[in-house]
């Protein structure tokens, strides 16, 4: 069965074509700046990457150039051999806990959520609605980066305020990269034959860290936004919200300005003046001191979030396991925080940690085998995930 895995942002739409169930990938790709000057796409097929400029003036022609592409390589013969289409939608709300068929309810709902996620809802719905067009035959599946949060208990994803605040406007911790954390634990549950006590550290431009017992999420670092829990690139992560109209006050500036500067202008970019890591590894290695300041910072929200999570599992963990991009091909930020658990018996390989780069095709473990606990990199594709759960969709039609 051809199915493709759909990711579409607010100018973007990334996309990867599988044979399913063997998991084979046909073909990838993404359209980039649509609606904007400058739109443009790249593909690759096999060992092959085909790029070009192209007027793209909304999701409707991404999705038509994208079903042109894959007939003119060949990829395909026929748009009726695409069975299905796997959607990533980052806000499921309360309503949803799984992977769901798309109908016009589901469409309704997911719209009503998009308060909740303004810059990546109202771009996945008019992916979503432009494949509803385009291949009418195919089944689409929305699948949600908050539905394996879904267990957490009310008294860890409710927040101390006003409780009508949760009834009126749905305030509660939701949070998100629930398709790398459940990819995760599916690879672990493998690995290790069981339904695992995990703490996973998805380390990326943003980052979030969730406890995972016997299989499920039971508590995780973002919150009602991604702007929760560490500081990631960007983001400032969990701060005193009295700064904030404290420093608006002072800078005569609006929540406006003071939220580009939370998300865009604050963690290891506003303390190191830099985002991207292997930017940050160069700095840190010369010993620049507000470098050395931010990763030991950084290292130690990390920390602070695992050693939550090794109680909250009641010193009952399998494995803490590092992905995304920081998390599988970082050394330093991995050793910096396995340096800091050493109080938990958690004891750094440094020769394995330095040989692990998921880029470079290794994975595994990073500690001694006298380790307290084992420490995994592994690779995420919440791409296969969203396949993963679309072909699940189909199959038990």
């Amino acid at each position: 069965m051809k199915l493709l895995s759909v990711n579409a942002g607010s100018s973007t739409l990334k996309f990867r074509l599988y044979e399913m169930p063997e998991e084979k990938l046909l073909m990838k790709g993404q359209y980039e700046r649509i609606g904007l000057d400058g739109s443009c796409y790249n593909l690759r097929i096999d060992e092959k990457n085909e790029s070009s400029r192209v007027e793209l003036h909304d999701h409707k022609d991404a999705v038509e150039l994208l079903l042109k592409h894959l007939l003119e390589h060949k990829v395909v013969s026929s748009l009726d051999e695409i069975k299905a289409v796997g959607h990533r939608v980052v806000h499921g709300g309360n309503k949803y806990s799984k992977s769901t068929e798309i109908n016009d309810r589901v469409l309704m709902e997911i719209e009503a959520i998009s308060p909740l996620a303004p810059l990546h809802n109202p771009g996945a719905l008019k992916g979503m609605r432009a494949f509803i067009e385009e291949i009418p035959n195919a089944v689409n599946v929305a699948c949600f980066d908050t539905a394996f949060h879904q267990t957490m208990n009310e008294a860890t994803y409710l927040y101390p305020v006003p409780y009508e605040w949760y009834v009126k406007y749905d305030v509660r911790k939701y949070g998100f990269h629930g398709l790398s954390h459940k990819f995760i634990t599916e690879q672990m549950s493998k690995k290790l034959k069981k339904n695992p006590n995990l703490i996973i550290c998805h380390i990326g431009s943003g980052c979030s860290i969730t406890a995972v017992k016997e299989g499920k999420s039971i508590d995780t670092s973002m919150g009602f936004t991604p702007n929760a829990g560490i500081m990631m690139g960007t983001r400032s992560g969990d701060i005193d919200y009295s700064l904030i109209n404290y420093v608006m006050q002072k800078e005569e500036r609006n929540l406006e300005w003071i939220e580009k500067k939370l998300n865009f202008e604050s963690g290891l970019q506003g303390i190191a003046g830099m985002s991207d890591l292997r930017d940050i590894d160069r700095a840190y290695e010369a010993n620049e001191q507000k470098v050395v300041l931010a990763i030991d910072m950084y290292s130690q929200k990390i920390v602070d979030y695992i050693a939550k999570y090794y109680v909250r599992l009641g010193g009952v963990v399998d494995a803490i396991c590092f992905t995304a991009g920081g998390g599988e091909n970082d050394s330093i930020i991995r050793a910096e925080v396995l340096k800091k658990l050493a109080p938990l018996g958690v004891l750094l390989d440094e020769a394995k940690n330095k040989e692990t780069i998921v880029r470079l095709g290794v994975e595994g473990i990073i500690t001694k085998n006298k380790s307290s606990i084992p420490v995994y990199v592994l690779g995420t594709d919440e791409e296969l995930m969203i396949a993963r759960d679309t072909y699940e969709i189909v199959n038990a039609k």
